[in-house]
């Protein structure tokens, strides 16, 4: 799996010109599932969001959690985050997984997210051509793969 998460001050997703999801402070997610990915990734990546440290203490030390400040997420699927762009300019998607392996992953990225926030999460809506719309605060954007974990 492969996440481009941003800290945000406000999100949001449309489709078809109507909000879908829109949060206040907190993590845009982007998520992208690969072939290969299991519940395991899922397990993994969520422990990180939520004990990764991008928001400001006290003294305005990047020291605090997603967790800590009370923050809202917002994931959004993101097959493109596996684009192979080694061959020509138009990118191929080969990696990105099929529809039977993403979708029940990405559900069940969403649910142990909320799960572990104590809160539900927004999300966009699976295979939608969607807009989406985000303050990005810092800016802080961090990437994670799962199989980078070193």
């Amino acid at each position: 799996m492969r996440t481009v998460i941003q800290r945000v001050t406000e999100a949001s997703v449309s489709i078809d010109g109507r909000q879908k999801s829109a949060i206040g402070p907190g993590f845009l997610i982007l998520l992208g599932v690969c072939e290969d990915d299991t519940q395991d990734d899922v397990e993994w990546l969520v422990r990180k969001i939520v004990n990764l440290r991008v928001f400001d203490d006290a003294d305005g030390v990047m020291n605090r959690s997603i967790m800590d400040v009370g923050g809202q997420a917002l994931v959004v699927s993101q097959f493109t985050l596996f684009a192979s762009y080694k061959k020509g300019n138009r990118p191929s998607w080969l990696r990105a997984a099929r529809h039977e392996i993403s979708v029940p992953l990405y559900e069940h990225f969403c649910a142990r997210l909320s799960e572990e926030m104590g809160r539900p999460c927004g999300t966009g809506e699976f295979g939608a051509y969607m807009q989406v719309a985000l303050v990005n605060d810092g800016p802080v954007t961090i990437c994670m793969d799962t199989k980078n974990k070193e």
